[in-house]
């Protein structure tokens, strides 16, 4: 069975270039995004630790920690860091999880149980752990995406998704198609118009299922 939407997810320990972590204990109180690679010093892969290292004040400011996941060991993610430093311009400071016995791609679900690392591999034998996990502080995943090896992430998408999540969980609103902050959100069904007035001041009716509204500043 594969991670789904409001799953907890597995709470392992696992080995990182940082040193040994509890996955539970790592995430605490905060938000969380774990992102995977089928392979260090594969192009793609380090454009996209290059994005992710250039979004360092980004994750702080939204109270979001990071980690990487590559299933190769601890050595090459160090001798990795410089080439990713090198093409994003800025410090790799979050972990790397070395998941070279895939038991994170297996628990998370991006390979199945009996998938090995066969020798001389090339990243087509891990090419399916390429996703990102929002996890929220209750631990339970909040949003999953997976991409192919030769389309890179779009890093502002994961911002802006966070950003809905991250607004979802305070307000207690949905957002709309392309939202970004500052923008309307969507009153839930389950809130009367009375109380959706009480709360935003006004609402603006699209569909008697669809009204929206202005955040209070």
């Amino acid at each position: 069975m594969g991670l789904r939407i409001n799953d907890t997810i597995p709470d392992m320990t696992v080995e990182t270039d940082h040193g040994e972590i509890s996955l539970h204990d790592w995430v605490g109180d905060s938000w969380a995004i774990i992102f995977s690679h089928p392979k260090d010093f594969t192009p793609v892969c380090t454009t996209e630790f290059g994005a992710v290292a250039q979004l360092a004040d980004e994750w702080e400011k939204r109270g979001t920690k990071v980690l990487g996941v590559s299933v190769d060991g601890v050595e090459d993610h160090k001798k990795w860091k410089t080439d990713i430093e090198a093409v994003g311009g800025a410090k790799a400071n979050f972990a790397i999880v070395a998941d070279d016995d895939l038991k994170m791609a297996k628990a998370f679900d991006m390979l199945p149980a009996e998938a090995y690392l066969p020798d001389g591999r090339t990243p087509n034998d891990s090419a399916t752990v390429r996703s990102v996990f929002i996890i929220g502080p209750d631990k339970q995943l909040k949003l999953s995406m997976t991409y192919p090896m030769n389309v890179g992430r779009n890093f502002a998408e994961i911002l802006r998704a966070l950003d809905g999540l991250q607004t979802a969980a305070k307000e207690g609103v949905a957002t709309p198609a392309n939202w970004e902050v500052g923008q309307d959100v969507v009153v839930p069904t389950s809130v009367s118009d009375e109380d959706a007035v009480a709360k935003f001041g006004a609402i603006d009716t699209k569909l008697p299922y669809l009204r929206m509204a202005k955040l209070p500043q």
